[in-house]
């Protein structure tokens, strides 16, 4: 019995999730209430409360929870999160493996738009997303870092900015690139982010 009420907190959890990524991403963050979302998945404000303690604490998950997992990143006691593929990638420093994690990830970008797009629009009109935004494009900027520091490529004094370069403009593509946008296809889009990111953080 314990076990069922427990799969059921889970799953209300779960549906509480995807209705507040549906309606963010529809309705837009700030326009979108708790009421629409517990109407949405069919219950009310007093059951939401019982597993969020706000509407900033439900988009907080979303990042932390889902976004981390759809990314491959893990936790870590230097950032927070980390993605060891993009660490060993960057060491490497070689256009081929560059190349290649970008395509990986360039297959996941439908995926994670909605989460990618909804935090930054809540992190226009919300400070704790906003600071949780920037430590989470952090993270994935200390592992660019990590991976310049073992490769003891470039100066150090620069390694935290070129990854400040990198992701800066990943996530830029990553939330507004469709096929044929700007212009390019998606191998000319993966060939042009390839070019910048090895010119910045490559083994040349």
């Amino acid at each position: 019995m314990a076990r069922l009420r427990e799969a059921q907190k889970q799953m209300t959890r779960r549906l509480l999730l995807d209705a507040g990524l549906d309606l963010f991403a529809s309705k837009g963050y700030s326009t979108t209430t708790v009421d629409d979302i517990a109407s949405a998945v069919g219950t009310t404000r007093v059951t939401f409360y019982a597993y969020f303690p706000s509407k900033v604490d439900l988009m907080k998950a979303l990042i932390s929870e889902r976004l981390n997992a759809a990314l491959d990143r893990v936790p870590s006691a230097e950032h927070g999160s980390t993605e060891r593929e993009l660490v060993a990638v960057v060491e490497d420093g070689s256009r081929e493996r560059i190349r290649a994690w970008l395509a990986a990830a360039s297959e996941r970008w439908e995926t994670i738009r909605p989460y990618t797009t909804t935090a930054f629009e809540a992190a226009a009109v919300d400070a704790e997303i906003r600071a949780l935004l920037d430590a989470w494009l952090n993270e994935a900027i200390g592992d660019v870092r990590d991976g310049l520091d073992r490769a003891g490529r470039f100066p150090a004094g620069t390694r935290h900015l070129r990854g400040v370069i990198a992701i800066t403009e990943l996530d830029h593509v990553a939330r507004h690139w469709t096929p044929g946008h700007w212009g390019a296809g998606r191998e000319e889009m993966l060939d042009v982010l390839t070019e910048s990111w090895f010119g910045t953080i490559g083994r040349h």
